[in-house]
């Protein structure tokens, strides 16, 4: 899915590129990609979107009809024709250093860093953001919901609900990755080799004479898995229905009303014809918040199905993700990087994140320069890409899916809360505080000589 994308960028990327290409301008440049702040429903981001990211970086490149493009267009009638030159030729050499998926991750900390020529930097920005916000944002929104069941399943179903296809397939990942149990995107499990699960449609009961036999048609096909829809017509008669067809049933969905009242009349008609074996599987507009009530109030539900509100993160849509200059290096001098507009000022340098944990909960993070060590604290951002190639093979979404649930056991209890969470610590180092103090006054002392 990663694969021909070079095009997939905004505009003003390639401008800046031929504009680089044209006046010579060869520095080396580290961007961080990280949130601005977390929005006030979120304590805590899971930070996704990392082998996509990879996977796009490694296979950067220019066709021929995207340079014959390119050349056609306004924009690019004055630059020269080696720069189209360049673009054929065009790969992505740069290093890269990100916080693992799965990892947990909060306001001003980078998710990833790029150091590169700064037109390769340049031009992969459109699609470092779109990728990682999106599969953060999905993978974040699962956790929450996974947490909500306490322990019940989460099945990913929202594919329909995505903003396209693509962003069905993506959403799946996410969602397994930030702690669901299996998602409906077959495409999905055939590209990350996640679980699948489904039931069935209205559409497959209606096609039928009678409710029963659409039930018995199922379990002729899947016996061993089939899930009976019984809520098409009258839910406590479907599910006396499926309890009386004298074979093993696995379970039964139920996708509308009351699902507090229903799974438990439906449970009670299960048990009462010893059905006891039978799962109950909820749908219909879920999210961690109707969730959070059904199981707090013991509805006997064994598996929720969640669609829109999780791949659309419904409450949540767009985060305040960023891809900010923090460094040039010409000649081997390296030059610190920050803008000061108002309410957009952010830590230049290069950096790193270093998290404290005590007694095996983490305590707070520090957001540090590079080059700086803090001893006792475990550093988030590691090499994953050096010169264009991955280092190291990439983990599977099951191994991220267990660093994530594994990280939101070490967070300690009150910053996991769905509502009214307080902001988890994240300090700035001494060192980095004074890196800005002098970038400041080295700009506005420049602008002040400027002007005498």
């Amino acid at each position: 899915m990663d694969t021909d994308r070079a095009l997939l960028v905004d505009l003003y990327e390639l401008t800046m590129a031929a504009a680089y290409f044209e006046h010579q301008v060869d520095c080396r440049a580290t961007f961080e990609l990280f949130v601005r702040h977390l929005p006030p429903s979120r304590s805590f981001l899971v930070a996704a979107g990392l082998d996509s990211a990879l996977s796009y970086l490694e296979n950067l490149h220019f066709t021929d009809d995207d340079v014959r493009f390119l050349r056609e267009q306004p924009a690019f009638h004055t630059v020269s024709e080696e720069f189209f030159d360049y673009l054929r030729e065009f790969r992505f050499r740069g290093d890269v250093r990100a916080v693992e998926e799965g990892t947990l991750v909060f306001a001003e900390e980078p998710l990833l860093q790029v150091t590169a020529p700064v037109l390769e930097a340049q031009i992969a920005e459109t699609y470092l953001l779109s990728v990682i916000h999106y599969e953060t944002l999905v993978a974040s929104k699962a956790a929450r919901v996974v947490r909500a069941a306490g322990g019940r399943s989460i099945l990913e179903f929202g594919t329909r609900r995505a903003h396209g296809p693509e962003a069905g397939v993506r959403a799946a990942r996410a969602a397994c990755l930030g702690g669901c149990a299996a998602t409906s995107n077959v495409l999905a499990g055939a590209l990350y080799d996640l679980p699948l699960a489904g039931t069935a449609a209205h559409s497959w009961t209606q096609v039928f004479p009678s409710e029963r036999r659409s039930f018995e048609a199922l379990l002729e096909t899947f016996p061993d898995t089939a899930i009976l829809l019984v809520d098409t017509y009258d839910p406590l008669l479907g599910a006396e229905i499926a309890a009386t067809l004298g074979k093993p049933i696995p379970g039964v969905r139920l996708d509308s009303g009351d699902l507090l009242e229903k799974s438990r009349h439906v449970r009670e008609i299960l048990d009462r014809y010893g059905r006891h074996e039978a799962k109950i599987v909820t749908s219909g507009d879920l999210n961690e918040f109707k969730i959070e009530e059904l199981v707090a109030c013991g509805a006997p539900i064994d598996a929720f199905g969640v669609g829109t509100d999780l791949v659309t993160s419904r409450d949540v849509p767009a985060l305040s993700v960023v891809y900010k200059l923090v460094e040039t290096e010409t000649a081997g001098l390296a030059q610190p990087k920050t803008k000061f507009s108002e309410e957009k000022v952010y830590w230049p340098g290069r950096k790193q994140v270093f998290r404290y944990s005590d007694g095996g909960l983490y305590h707070h993070d520090v957001l540090a320069r590079a080059d700086e060590d803090c001893p006792g604290a475990l550093p988030l951002l590691q090499p994953v890409m050096r010169s264009g190639k991955r280092v190291g093979a990439a983990p599977s979404v099951k191994q991220i899916r267990e660093r994530t649930l594994a990280n939101i056991a070490c967070l300690p209890e009150p910053y996991r809360a769905l509502r009214g969470a307080p902001a988890y610590p994240v300090e700035k180092s001494a060192a980095l505080d004074q890196l800005l103090d002098d970038v400041r006054a080295q700009h506005f002392g420049a602008v002040k000589a400027s002007h005498e």
